[in-house]
């Protein structure tokens, strides 16, 4: 019974399918010849599968042997004990790789899976999922929705972006959520012709840089500075929370005050005036921009020249952190619409969409120098220029 069952192990090469018919012939031939003759053969191939087995340590294997012992092994119960070149685990590997093989060849129809979508569709799933966090698959299949894509929710859940941190605004985001509500105050002093000393209280919002208030005394008292802040907001635009440092000018009565108009105040640490940075910013630019160019007279001469500066900075003056823009935006002007020219002011550019009544009331005197500038900055008419644009041209 295992003469034609070893001797298949011996078909390699170009022989496979005589080896194949060979082993047939000889499993018909054991039905006949006598068993005595069967078993010395028996004897005779296992002591040769010996010595090959000792010379080749891994013969080759042919597909068509892989699928002989395949199909063998499902029809004959004791295959293993004739099994000697190979384990029996590589067969049961060899017919579960036919098994995959013979599912994939049934299976080779249309494309599997789900439908493809659009590749705009998965890039807006997620950028809505890098700009909104907090959102799950469901809203984003919603706002989808909304927009024309017809997908489902399990869809938009598979081209999400994985975050394995939990969704968490990010600092900047926190600040603009808050910056509204953020005021910083401060004092900063300028000496006059007669070496006195005045003191000037600003008040500053910190979404546009806006000067809300600002006032110059000779004394400074917690009272005064409390009066300050109450001119400077009304009840209905009251912000949450006041930036100061730890001056004593802000004494109990500031406090009682700041508190009373249900504002919180956040004290800086001692001798660290970049925890108010916004206000020692706005008061550097009013020092390089003004008050360098400038002699004070006395308190009523330098709160004209603060107010004519305040309406240059609010109006005029750019700003990095606000799009390049002023705090109170300004148009944009395009080439066509007129030349270009020069109002002396304090080193600034401006067009002439902000700056039209000052040229009008600039008739009756030098038609170089505003007669409101004049007014104004005095000297300091002469310390820049604006360039504006006129519509002579277009006329």
């Amino acid at each position: 019974m295992y003469v034609g069952l070893s001797s298949v192990v011996f078909t390699t090469g170009k022989g496979t399918t005589v080896g194949v018919l060979k082993a047939a012939f000889l499993l018909f031939r054991e039905l006949v010849v006598p068993k005595s003759h069967l078993a010395l053969e028996n004897l005779a191939l296992r002591q040769q599968v010996a010595v090959f087995k000792q010379s080749v340590k891994r013969p080759k294997l042919r597909p068509w042997d892989r699928v002989f012992w395949t199909w063998l092994m499902r029809l004959w119960p004791e295959w293993r004990c004739a099994l000697v070149i190979v384990k029996p685990e590589t067969v049961i590997g060899w017919h579960r790789q036919g098994f995959r093989l013979y599912w994939r060849w049934k299976s080779r129809g249309g494309k599997p899976g789900r439908p493809l979508i659009a590749a705009e569709v998965v890039a807006l799933i997620r950028r809505m999922c890098r700009e909104n966090p907090t959102w799950g698959a469901p809203r984003i299949q919603s706002e989808l929705k909304l927009m024309g894509h017809d997908v489902v929710e399990s869809t938009a859940a598979k081209y999400m972006v994985r975050d394995p941190k939990p969704p968490s605004q990010t600092w900047r985001t926190f600040l603009e959520n808050h910056v509204p509500d953020l005021v910083g105050i401060d004092f900063f002093t300028m000496p006059t012709v007669t070496f006195r000393v005045l003191y000037c209280f600003i008040v500053l919002r910190h979404d546009r840089r806006q000067i809300v208030h600002f006032n110059v005394t000779m004394h400074p008292t917690a009272q005064w500075t409390a009066q300050q802040i109450v001119e400077a907001f009304p009840f209905d635009e009251v912000p949450r929370y006041l930036i100061r440092d730890r001056d004593g000018t802000y004494g109990h009565q500031f406090r009682e005050k700041v508190k009373g108009l249900g504002i919180d105040e956040v004290v800086i640490a001692p001798r660290s005036p970049w925890q108010n940075p916004y206000c020692e910013r706005v008061i550097g630019s009013i020092r390089r921009d003004c008050l360098r160019h400038v002699i004070v007279l006395n308190e009523v001469h330098f709160k004209r020249i603060l107010s004519s500066y305040l309406d240059y900075y609010h109006h005029v003056r750019t700003h990095l952190s606000l799009e390049r823009n002023s705090p109170i935006p300004r148009n944009v002007e395009l080439p066509f619409e007129g030349d270009v020219i020069a109002i002396p002011m304090v080193g600034a550019f401006l067009s002439v969409g902000q700056l039209g009544d000052a040229k009008s009331q600039s008739s009756s005197a030098d038609p170089t120098v505003p007669s409101r500038l004049v007014n104004n900055y005095g000297i300091a008419a002469h310390c820049g220029r604006i360039y504006s644009l006129t519509q002579e041209s277009n006329r």
